[in-house]
């Protein structure tokens, strides 16, 4: 039985599955928009929304927080640059996830895109990542 777990572990170990949760939220974070699995946006999902929240209020504290999480110094810097401010008022909801109607050519996967609700204009949509 599966009460009270809390994470979905996407058959990774838990070194693989931190790995990815970082690199996908520092996708997610600098082109504000990734294609990936369902069940990976899912997870990373409450991730990216943490970081969000956490980059409301600038200071050095939470930018080390969010480094540490991270690892990503570009990611970093637009996260408390540019989507901090964005998201100041809203009070949380700050991704969505959109379902694609065709699965994931090889195994046939339910694909998705992670997306933030206010986007830039000129963020380049031709840079969606595939996970």
């Amino acid at each position: 039985m599966r009460h009270r777990v809390a994470t979905k572990k996407l058959g990774r170990t838990t070194s693989h599955r931190t790995a990815m949760q970082r690199n996908m939220a520092a996708s997610i974070i600098e082109h504000e928009r990734i294609t990936t699995t369902t069940v990976k946006a899912k997870a990373i999902r409450p991730f990216v929304e943490k970081l969000v929240t956490l980059a409301k209020v600038d200071n050095v504290h939470n930018r080390r927080r969010a480094f540490a999480l991270l690892r990503s110094k570009d990611a970093v810097a637009k996260l408390f640059e540019t989507l901090g401010p964005r998201f100041a008022a809203r009070p949380g909801g700050y991704t969505r996830i959109l379902k694609l109607s065709k699965p994931r050519l090889g195994d046939a996967a339910e694909r998705s895109i992670i997306e933030f609700v206010e986007r830039t204009v000129t963020a380049d949509l031709g840079a969606d990542a595939e996970a």
